[in-house]
């Protein structure tokens, strides 16, 4: 079994919700689906492996203090592909 990834809920109010996620090397979020728009802003060089639905993956680095968006419904599992802790923290706009 897989071992998870700790996540560490920041604010929860009603315009946003922030989350900060912390990976020790091989450690995943587990398959699930984004029922908000988001943003992802890393604390460290993000080592990222991506299961995605039907089966395939993706490897992507996310350089540390750099950020990206996604919209609602993106679904998948983060898994961190990388030998050193892996931290970024995603705020969801509600």
């Amino acid at each position: 079994m897989h071992q998870s990834c700790t996540a560490t809920q920041l604010i929860d109010d009603d315009r946003v919700r922030v989350t900060r996620f912390d990976f020790a090397p091989g450690a995943q979020t587990g398959w699930h689906r984004h029922s908000m728009d988001y943003v992802i802003t890393a604390v460290t060089d993000c080592h990222m492996l991506l299961e995605e639905p039907g089966g395939g993956t993706r490897q992507v680095l996310v350089p540390a203090g750099t950020a990206y968006r996604r919209v609602e419904g993106i679904e998948h599992n983060v898994i961190n592909d990388g030998d050193q802790v892996m931290s970024f923290v995603e705020v969801e706009l509600k």
